[in-house]
């Protein structure tokens, strides 16, 4: 999420659709790399969604048997996620399935929360096609909500949620007491998550400077059990991974160690 999520919003009551959009989602279209530039074998992935939207994603193959589903955040596009890739590539050794929402990247259309979570449907029903073993779902931001909703409606072995916020709401509501009810947008991560019948691991950085900390924390304690929250000490909202160092990577190798069979 953007720090600018709420103020201009929050003095325009009654705006229209289009400014909402344009305060929430920060796509980029240009791609700026691809893996191979990192040394990282890939294919290609187009998609068609439910409602005929075409949609562009890169399947990079790893060693182990298990899949990662990566719903990324509010800006930019898949090609500003390749070092998180490449260390997700040599740190954890999953496949990954990483994709632009529409409006992003090479995917048509505009960015919208119905379309976000159809472009997330669009993308596990072609990984259930190609990779029989299991699949983790990893939302950040705004994806967090992404990949809920979808663990909800299709669950995976796992889910997996980095700096996710409860709500559109909550933090319109952070930064202005009251500005929530303007938001017609929900990515309501906090009312869905306690739906999701997998085990859930939430990462959030005590210094995040955009979703508050304790957000994290109020989607944590409203998923049902097993769960893990991990704190990672100085982490920003960015920088998760890297600031984290060998804690952000011991959490995940637990969690996947004791939740993701074969793994």
């Amino acid at each position: 999420m953007q720090p600018t999520l709420v103020s201009a919003l929050a003095f325009l009551s009654g705006c229209g659709t289009a400014l909402e959009r344009g305060l929430i989602y920060y796509p980029s279209a240009t791609l700026e790399s691809t893996p191979a530039a990192f040394g990282l074998a890939f294919e290609e992935v187009e998609v068609t969604a439910a409602d005929g939207v075409r949609l562009h994603g890169w399947h990079l193959p790893g060693p182990r048997p298990a899949t990662l589903l990566y719903c990324h955040g509010n800006a930019g596009n898949i090609s500003h996620r390749l070092p998180k890739l490449r260390a997700f590539h040599d740190r954890l050794g999953l496949s990954i399935l990483i994709f632009d929402y529409r409006g992003y990247g090479r995917s048509a259309g505009v960015p919208g929360e119905a379309g976000t979570y159809a472009d997330a449907r669009a993308m596990r029903a072609w990984l259930r096609g190609r990779a029989p073993g299991p699949v983790v779902y990893l939302g950040v931001s705004l994806g967090a909500a992404v990949a809920t909703l979808l663990a909800a409606e299709d669950p995976p072995a796992a889910l997996v949620l980095e700096t996710p916020f409860a709500s559109v709401q909550a933090m319109a509501n952070a930064t202005l007491p009251g500005a929530g009810w303007l938001f017609r947008t929900r990515y309501d991560a906090r009312g869905t998550v306690g739906r999701v019948r997998a085990p859930v691991l939430v990462l959030h950085g005590d210094a995040d400077e955009v979703v508050p900390y304790r957000q994290g924390r109020a989607v944590f304690d409203a998923a049902s059990q097993p769960k893990v929250f991990a704190t990672i000490p100085g982490a920003h909202h960015n920088d998760v991974h890297e600031a984290g160092g060998e804690t952000y990577w011991r959490a995940w190798i637990g969690f996947l160690a004791t939740h993701v069979p074969g793994w």
